[in-house]
């Protein structure tokens, strides 16, 4: 091929690609137009969903803004009759005000009390009423109570006093020693009164020689002194030789006695009692108890049956009976040493088993037996033991004159009530009964008298075991046939 035909192909080649690429580029402008319409067709169809959901959310927001405006005025009307309606009450208000000024004024006027008298007198009525009811509710509540109370109690006591079952009888002591002639008593003085003040100042009692026949009386406030000097007494005139030396020596062998007597009575009452580990010297001092008497009953026969009871009363309640039976037996041991040292029995009587290291419980019974509060129920039932043991019939003794004061404070006790009419002590003392004016007093009433005065007798008087007070109301009738 010649260099024309070359460059003639060169050209067309060149031609056909320039037209080729020109047929690419139209090509490629007409998909680009097309893609552009789609495109453009597809913004359109957007923005008028757009434009319509604008729309929608105008109308919205239309209707909620008159919603708004129309519950606005119906609020505003609202208020508007509220105002009105409460410028009604205020009027009513101040109406019905003056009416019941006036109505008050009125009912003043007729009744002749003022508003505050009228108001504490409806108080006082209900007061009066309530009263009344809670007097009722408390007095069955009371009766309720009390009778099971009572029958359980009177169980246990029952059981524990048939159980003790023993006899008891009070002793005396006795400061007399009978002579066999009148002639003795001038050999008992001696020459110059030797004899006598011999015997005296060895026993520390005194001896009074006087004009009663055929007796010589030991006065000493000592009962151990009292009885070394009775026995001593006693064996010189069986003897019949009186000198000094020969007092010495009675006075000797009768301490040695009543020593040995001592330490075999309190061992005795230690045995009877169930009541073991004691110190001797604690034992000695309840020996001691044997010679000393309270109001003609013998101390240490009483401490043995307060043990006794105590300890079945602690067996029937459950409690511990080893420290009951101990306190009930040690209760009164501080009157071995009342004429020794100062002060009341129960703390004398503590102080001496805290010094023999007795057992805390057992100490705050015999610290606590006559006190309004205790704080153990082994305490509280050798109290109880101690009142059953001293309000026996028989167990004490009183003097005329202090017997008819005691039932004369306990009648004036019962009558210093209002609304009583009468008031008889009875059964020695054990028993206050009162009769009422049935018009003051009714029978709710009478049960909180009946009460308030056994407070009072608890509170005012000393007396032993305990008094039942019966409020009686009668009310009769009296019409005359003629």
């Amino acid at each position: 091929m010649t260099g024309m035909g070359r460059l003639r192909a060169a050209k067309e080649e060149a031609e056909s690609t320039i037209a080729a690429a020109e047929e690419q580029k139209r090509q490629m402008l007409l998909e680009a137009r097309e893609e552009a319409l789609t495109i453009r067709s597809g913004a359109d169809v957007e923005l008028k969903e757009r434009r319509k959901e604008l729309q929608r959310q105008e109308k919205r927001h239309s209707q909620r803004e008159e919603n708004l405006e129309r519950k606005s005025q119906a609020l505003e009307r609202q208020e508007k009759a509220l105002a009105t309606t409460q410028q009604g009450l205020d009027a009513t208000r101040e109406e019905l005000n003056t009416l019941k000024a006036q109505q008050l004024k009125q009912l003043e006027d007729t009744a002749r009390l003022t508003f505050q008298e009228a108001k504490e007198l409806l108080l006082k009525k209900a007061e009066d009423e309530a009263k009344h009811d809670l007097g009722r509710r408390y007095w069955e509540i009371e009766r309720e109570f009390k009778e099971e109370a009572d029958q359980k109690a009177r169980r246990v006591l029952t059981l524990a006093i048939q159980r003790l079952a023993t006899d008891v009888v009070t002793e005396r002591t006795t400061s007399v020693v009978a002579l066999p002639n009148d002639e003795m008593k001038g050999r008992l003085i001696g020459r110059e009164g030797r004899n006598i003040k011999v015997l005296e100042s060895l026993t520390g009692v005194d001896v009074i020689i006087d004009d009663t026949p055929e007796v010589v009386t030991i006065s000493c406030f000592d009962p151990v002194r009292r009885e070394i000097a009775r026995l001593a007494l006693q064996n010189l005139v069986q003897d019949g030789r009186i000198q000094p030396a020969r007092i010495e020596d009675m006075v000797t062998r009768a301490q040695k006695e009543i020593e040995g007597t001592i330490q075999r009575e309190g061992e005795r009452a230690t045995f009877e009692a169930g009541v073991s580990g004691l110190d001797p010297e604690l034992v000695k001092l309840l020996g001691r108890l044997k010679y000393r008497y309270s109001y003609g009953e013998n101390v240490l026969q009483h401490a043995v049956e307060v043990s006794l009871l105590a300890g079945m009363l602690a067996a029937e309640a459950g409690a511990n009976t080893e420290v009951a039976k101990a306190g009930g037996l040690l209760h009164d041991i501080g009157k071995a040493l009342t004429h020794e040292v100062e002060g009341p029995h129960a703390e004398i009587g503590a102080d001496i088993a805290k010094k023999y290291g007795i057992h805390p419980e057992v100490h705050r019974a015999i610290m606590e037996h006559h006190d309004e509060e205790r704080g153990s129920v082994e305490a509280f039932l050798v109290a109880t033991a101690d009142a059953i043991s001293a309000a026996r019939p028989g167990a004490r003794k009183e003097t005329l004159e202090h017997y008819v004061k005691r039932l004369e404070a306990l009648e004036e006790a019962a009558s210093s009530f209002p609304g009583i009419e009468k008031a008889f002590a009875i059964q020695a003392g054990r028993e206050v009964r009162v009769m009422v004016k049935p018009d003051s007093v009714d029978d709710i009433t009478a049960s909180s008298l009946a009460r308030d005065i056994a407070k009072k007798i608890e509170d005012e008087l000393v007396f032993p075991g305990q008094i039942k007070v019966t409020v009686i109301r009668e009310t009769r009738s009296v019409e005359y046939a003629r």
